[in-house]
């Protein structure tokens, strides 16, 4: 009995959970990212956090269009685009229109460990890991108009300015009913699928462009000019929803509605007339008139004398 039992069973650490997940933790000193559980543990699409943890782990200046996450992932254009839509929708990727040095506007993404506005995404942090400080917030400049708010002492000196502008969202309030939408505007949207069978729209995406296609309609645009110009010139792939296309195009002024010329005016129609010589009816301005055959007999007739 004093022997140790080779085949036993080494006894279970202390604490350790009877059930679910054990980590088996090591410490990675290079070639690795760190991500927010915000993040990692957000719930809905599973592609949705494996593109959101590829994105992290790439490089700054890393192309991840549809048709670069497509090449890596073997999900198709359907699953990546909406795993996009969802980043985009929970903060964490971002798209900027910037202007840079050359005056040329380009569309720039952004990639958020933290969505913006979400200052402590970890409240309890584990132990022996430091809290995050809390932001600094810099208070309002006081005027000298009330001499009771002058501070006595000097202010400290404000933090450098963020090297990226910070972004301004405008609140965009939620599309109206489909069913208090402008039935022209309606029947246009239904209507663009018959151009392009790929134009499908749902209801909430016809709801929200509505009101655009509404506004050129009351500039005078034609409903044929506003599906002309909605449908010319797409792709043969659509890399995004085609509601997203339609929406930027719409976003555009309304284009005047081309001038159309006049018609040219009809030649006059001479009323009819009987000819004096054999009397067939033939067009004239005045009675009295002879027909060709009769003009040209006459005329024979003279030279003849």
């Amino acid at each position: 009995m004093a022997d140790s039992q080779f085949s036993a069973r080494s006894r279970a650490r202390a604490g350790a959970p009877t059930s679910g997940v054990i980590h088996v933790r090591t410490r990675l000193t290079t070639n690795f990212t760190v991500l927010a559980n915000v993040l990692a543990q957000r719930p809905g699409s599973a592609v949705t956090i494996g593109v959101a943890a590829y994105i992290s782990s790439l490089p700054d200046g890393a192309p991840v269009s549809i048709t670069a996450l497509c090449e890596h992932f073997s999900e198709g254009e359907i699953l990546i685009s909406r795993a996009l839509r969802e980043l985009e929708a929970s903060g964490h990727l971002e798209r900027r229109r910037e202007r840079g040095p050359d005056g040329r506007v380009r569309t720039r993404t952004y990639f958020h460990d933290v969505p913006p506005g979400d200052d402590d995404p970890d409240p309890t942090p584990p132990p022996g890991r430091r809290p995050r400080p809390a932001p600094v917030r810099v208070p309002a400049p006081r005027t000298a108009s009330d001499p009771a708010s002058l501070p006595s002492a000097p202010a400290p000196a404000a933090a450098p300015p963020d090297p990226l502008p910070a972004v301004v969202r405008s609140p965009q309030a939620p599309p109206a009913p489909l069913g208090e939408a402008d039935p022209d505007a309606v029947r246009v949207l239904a209507s663009l699928r018959n151009a392009d069978p790929r134009l499908i729209l749902s209801e909430s995406e016809a709801a929200r462009l509505a009101p655009d296609v509404a506004r050129w309609l009351a500039a005078g645009v034609s409903p044929a000019r506003i599906t002309e110009t909605l449908t010319a010139g797409l792709p043969e792939r659509l890399l995004a929803r085609p509601a997203r296309i339609l929406a930027f195009r719409l976003g555009e002024p309304p284009l005047p509605a081309p001038v159309q010329a006049p018609p040219p005016a009809k030649p006059a129609v001479l009323p009819l007339q009987t000819c004096d010589g054999c009397e067939r009816a033939i067009r004239a301005a005045r009675p009295g008139q002879l027909c060709r055959d009769c003009r040209m007999e006459r005329e024979e007739n003279r030279a003849a004398c």
